[in-house]
């Protein structure tokens, strides 16, 4: 490594002549270059001119025509939300963003794709590593003309398994919608900003996932499960912080997709189960101790009955059974006395 640190571009955003205007001249440049060779023609055929007189006519004929058909190549139009990154011989003219019909320098490189650029879904590091098992790395992409499109674009990512913060195997997927704001960084930057995107999406939801445990964190921990929205916002500047250098921001950034991953899921589904009874019971025998206690405090202060300690012991037994018994209790009616 030299140590050598990439240019950092900069857009420019700059004005082009409208189409109309100078399709019109144009028009005019064709007409009158088609009029001096057709009057040319004419009075060489009549002997009205000499030679040289002619030539006087069909060499500025034939400039006109070669000069239409040069400017004719610098019309093009834009859409709403695209631009058109301006190079010329190589070096980075500016970048129009009004839409409708312009013309610019002829010269202007047109951009064609790139031959070969494979095709098809998969994800990002996936299409890298069957390239590469081909034998051929993947091309870098180039615009027709160098038009780039800032609309709003969403990234469905794929499912990944990665191991969360206490190493349990989780799959977890995200969305994630950007669009191009620097066309400049876009193009010059990186060889193709929407691999780079695609690539730097799955390295930040890789570390993510890695940075968090799923769920059950200790006290005041985020995890995954139970803080979405905080995990959202922790992988949206993550995001904006990795594709700064391409000229992208991103606009949001949620998880779509998050379970334990399949060779784990019973096992933690058995477990989450066993929490979910053990708080069930926790807030039934809460109750129930809070009823027996209303029970007894209620019959002292009314001097309902008087219980002595053993019977206060039996009566909270009881009452304990019929609070948290998970089938119906059906009583015994003692007729007799208290103590019989």
């Amino acid at each position: 490594m030299d140590g050598t640190e990439l240019t950092a571009n900069r857009e420019k955003v700059v004005k082009v002549w409208s189409g109309w205007v100078m399709l019109a001249l144009v028009v005019v440049i064709f007409l009158a270059g088609i009029a001096l060779l057709v009057l040319a023609g004419v009075w060489a055929d009549s002997r009205r001119l000499s030679t040289d007189e002619t030539l006087g006519l069909v060499i500025p004929g034939v400039l006109l025509l070669l000069l239409g058909t040069i400017l004719s190549p610098g019309f093009f139009t834009l859409e709403p939300n695209e631009a058109r990154v301006l190079v010329l011989f190589g070096a980075y003219k500016g970048t129009v963003r009004d839409s409708g019909f312009h013309w610019a320098n002829p010269f202007y490189s047109s951009g064609p794709l790139a031959k070969g650029e494979p095709t098809g879904g998969g994800s990002a590091i996936g299409r890298v590593l069957a390239s590469g098992k081909k034998g051929a790395g993947r091309a870098p992409r180039r615009f027709p003309r160098y038009k780039v499109s800032v609309r709003v674009r969403t990234f469905n990512g794929p499912k990944l398994k990665v191991n969360d913060r206490r190493g349990n195997p989780v799959e977890i997927a995200a969305v994630v919608v950007w669009r191009v704001k620097d066309t400049a960084q876009a193009m010059f930057d990186v060889d193709d900003f929407e691999l780079y995107m695609e690539t730097q999406s799955e390295t930040a939801l890789r570390h993510l996932a890695s940075s968090y445990a799923y769920d059950h964190g200790e006290e005041n921990e985020i995890t995954l499960r139970s803080n979405v929205d905080e995990v959202s916002q922790a992988l949206k500047q993550e995001l904006e912080e990795r594709l700064a250098r391409a000229g992208v921001v991103v606009e949001e950034a949620r998880l779509s997709h998050l379970a334990y991953a399949p060779e784990i899921a019973q096992a933690m589904l058995r477990r989450q189960q066993a929490e979910a009874v053990i708080d069930a019971r926790q807030k039934i025998v809460h109750g129930a101790v809070s009823m027996v206690e209303m029970a007894l405090r209620e019959l002292a202060e009314k001097n309902v009955v008087d219980l002595d300690p053993e019977r206060k012991a039996a009566m909270v037994s009881n009452l304990m059974v019929v609070l948290c018994g998970e089938s119906e209790v059906h009583p015994v009616v003692n007729t007799g006395t208290l103590y019989t």
